[in-house]
């Protein structure tokens, strides 16, 4: 419980920090801030559903590409590339397990091009206090979840995210400071390459 206490104060801190009240930012102006985004390092706090949390950092290569590299004691890894999703279990020799990126509503967030005006994808919109919350899903399969996004303005910036899985369970993601146009090493988010480095 302290712990948590621990990891969560920095968080309050930061929303009293923000501004008191702010407009909410149109889809086109997220559409075009979420496709600007190139290359990003981050640090991120991870809340699960079962109130557990861990931390790490998280690297993003648009389109397509994300690292979760989890802090100890965890040390777990999620890679996504080339269309699929790894996952790394640092306590077991089982190859990592594997699904579609196109099955997570992360995917809405790496996409090539990013249109959150597109018909039936933004199921939520709305101004809250100091941030503007979006709630997308993929129009053609919505039994695969949804994602919230959380955007302070002024500039606009992506502060966390909320996946809702098909299951109804819940993952959030906040994030710390974003370093942008970051370059990673070659094979970075290759799950195949990663697979032999650990065999």
């Amino acid at each position: 419980m302290m712990l948590r206490s621990a990891l969560l104060a920095p968080l309050a801190a930061l929303v009293f920090a923000l501004p008191a009240q702010a407009e909410k930012i149109s889809l086109s102006a997220l559409s075009k801030y979420l496709n600007g985004l190139t290359t990003v390092e981050s640090q991120f706090t991870q809340v699960n559903s079962d109130g557990s949390i861990g931390t790490g950092t998280i690297y993003i290569s648009r389109p397509g590409r994300v690292r979760f590299e989890y802090a100890p004691p965890d040390k777990s890894l999620v890679l996504a590339s080339s269309g699929n999703v790894a996952i790394f279990d640092r306590k077991s020799n089982q190859p990592p397990e594997q699904y579609p990126l196109a099955k997570t509503p992360l995917n809405l967030i790496l996409a090539k091009n990013v249109d959150l005006a597109q018909a039936k994808m933004v199921i939520g919109h709305r101004e809250d206090g100091n941030t503007t919350r979006v709630v997308a899903q993929d129009p053609k399969h919505p039994e695969y979840g949804s994602i919230e996004m959380v955007f302070t303005a002024n500039p606009v910036e992506l502060r966390q995210w909320i996946i809702t899985d098909d299951a109804g369970s819940t993952t959030t993601v906040i994030l710390g400071e974003m370093a942008k146009g970051r370059s990673f090493r070659p094979g970075f988010f290759d799950i195949p390459l990663e697979m032999e480095r650990r065999n």
